[in-house]
């Protein structure tokens, strides 16, 4: 029988992560995507917002009809109108979300607090009649009154809410502050309590751990971290982040995460930096000497995470700061041995090439090097230049 995590994550990829400015997944990519998510163990989707029209409907309808194995949710505004756009596409979650800072119910809504328990009140009920599993999206909920958010949370639970969800809506938390707020929140309600950061001052992973910590049963993330802004917490972040520093389990295998990234990458068509966390091209890359020989002996000297974890393996950089034991451990690679002298030889040459063309050459360039100063040697073979 398998148990429960400890945290359940809740992917919005194909909600939050789609609302990135710019990006629109087609149907096939969202059907790739929600099954490749399925395939990691993600034990819950939120797949879209009804509310967007006919189309949006019909392909939340037909993630719905794939018979995964995930829960399904959708996203809607508190509005009897959105909420009857829910019905029939074969989703059991709903997060209906209200504005619950007084900056947005004032700014944007133009109504008062009061306005916000009656329309909880009123509105989950419904939900409930028609079905629904609901959690209470609290928007703004950093900026929000703390002994508000309390009376926003009693009134969901006697209205039938299942959960609520704390959304850092403009990013502006920091870890400590949050993990004081959610354990008040903890301490008032019996609900189950969903972590929604955003990146902004990058710190959306950070306020993500700190919340679970805390004592919020259920985090979102999305792939990569995509995302309005500055994006969400990313869901190979928060996995890794909770399992290898705080020994909270998601049930999630990330070892085959590698396609899903850069399916999510493509898709979006937003290129990640090389040096972003866990999945960027150059992340478990190594070039200075002492790192290298370091790794080399033992990858515990210079690895606090293993590549593997996330279907990748470390990559051994020749350039200006490289040493000669990388230099024979890459020409290793491709079938020859060099003493110390010619590796030495060698990295000069490496050296004076990335001072000119600002990159690390390629095997081809390597093999060429290696030619140019010992001609008549044995050629590199072809297929270890590809």
């Amino acid at each position: 029988m398998t148990s429960t995590p400890a945290i359940i994550i809740n992917d919005t990829t194909l909600r939050d992560g789609e609302q990135s400015a710019g990006v629109s997944f087609s149907l096939e990519e969202k059907i790739e995507i929600a099954r490749r998510l399925e395939a990691l163990g993600v034990p819950e989707l939120e797949i879209g917002i009804p509310a967007m029209g006919e189309k949006e409907r019909e392909e939340i309808k037909i993630l719905a009809e794939l018979g995964l194995k995930t829960r399904l949710m959708v996203w809607a505004r508190m509005r009897r109108e959105d909420l009857a756009g829910c019905v029939g596409l074969g989703v059991h979650y709903v997060n209906l979300s209200i504005p619950v800072s007084d900056q947005q119910l004032a700014g944007k809504l133009g109504r008062d607090r009061k306005h916000v328990l009656a329309t909880i009140h009123n509105c989950v009920r419904e939900a409930r009649d028609m079905g629904f599993a609901v959690c209470i999206g609290m928007e703004d909920a950093s900026r929000a009154d703390q002994d508000f958010l309390c009376t926003v949370a009693e009134t969901a639970q006697q209205a039938g809410a299942v959960r609520i969800r704390y959304a850092d809506t403009v990013g502006i938390m920091e870890p400590f502050r949050l993990a004081e707020r959610i354990k008040r929140l903890r301490a008032a309600t019996d609900l189950a309590i969903e972590m929604h950061a955003h990146d902004d001052l990058g710190l959306a992973t950070a306020n993500t751990l700190a919340a679970a910590v805390a004592g919020a049963t259920h985090v979102n993330t999305t792939v990569n971290g995509l995302g309005e802004r500055a994006g969400n917490a990313a869901l190979e972040e928060v996995v890794l982040g909770l399992h290898q520093l705080h020994g909270l389990d998601t049930g999630i295998d990330l070892s085959n995460f590698l396609p899903l990234s850069e399916k999510v990458e493509a898709a979006s068509g937003e290129p990640l930096g090389w040096r972003k966390s866990l999945v960027g091209k150059r992340v478990f890359s190594h070039e200075a000497g002492i790192h290298v020989d370091g790794l080399l002996k033992d990858p515990a000297n210079y690895q606090g995470v293993d590549p593997a974890l996330v279907g990748r393996r470390h990559q051994l950089i020749l350039g200006k700061h490289s040493g000669s034991r990388a230099v024979i451990e890459v020409y290793e690679r491709l079938g020859i041995a060099l003493s110390q002298p010619q590796a030495h030889c060698l990295l000069a040459l490496i050296r004076q090439f990335v001072n000119r063309y600002k990159r690390t050459p390629e095997a081809s360039e390597l093999a060429g090097f290696y030619s140019g100063l010992y001609p008549g040697s044995a050629a590199i073979p072809n297929t270890l230049l590809n």
